[in-house]
């Protein structure tokens, strides 16, 4: 099952207009960072994404298997914030306008995991990052897809107004 965002479509699947922040524990795999800019061009399709992690990890670019520490991956209008599960730390923090994609998938591990693929630039749009976190089982991570989809909408929905 693959869940999808694109965040150069001006529409998405959800449609919340609240303030509202959801939280979901997740591990964190790892992050591809400093991507050439041009990547962002190609890993435009799902599977290009998914098997562009999947090489990285073979690559040992980027491990199979998460840390253990369990993190709060936080979502609402104004994107992604993952902290420590007692709040004190910011790791990683992800604004809705620098998203480009979000994808989730099966880890094909065998385990019933699922992981969400976090596509991001920076904001001279110069390079790409890909972060990785480790969903629980797929409603998870896509109920996190969902979640961002209608924060996305709320912003668009805002902005029309």
């Amino acid at each position: 099952t693959v869940a999808s965002l694109d965040t150069d479509s001006t529409k998405s699947s959800g449609n919340n207009t609240s303030d509202t922040c959801f939280e979901f524990r997740v591990k964190y795999v790892g992050a591809l960072e400093k991507l050439p800019f041009e990547m962002f061009r190609t890993l435009q399709e799902p599977l290009d994404f998914i098997n562009y992690i999947d090489v990285a990890q073979q690559d040992g670019k980027l491990p199979f298997v998460p840390t253990e520490e369990e993190l709060i991956l936080a979502v609402s209008k104004y994107g992604v914030k993952v902290v420590s599960v007692d709040q004190c730390d910011v790791l990683h923090r992800h604004p809705l306008y620098l998203i480009v994609r979000m994808l989730c998938y099966d880890d094909g591990l065998g385990a019933g995991k699922n992981l969400l693929a976090l596509k991001t630039t920076d904001p001279k749009q110069q390079e790409c990052h890909i972060w990785v976190y480790q969903c629980s089982n797929s409603d998870q991570a896509q109920t996190i897809c969902k979640m961002l989809s209608a924060a996305f909408d709320s912003v668009l929905t805002s902005e029309k107004s």
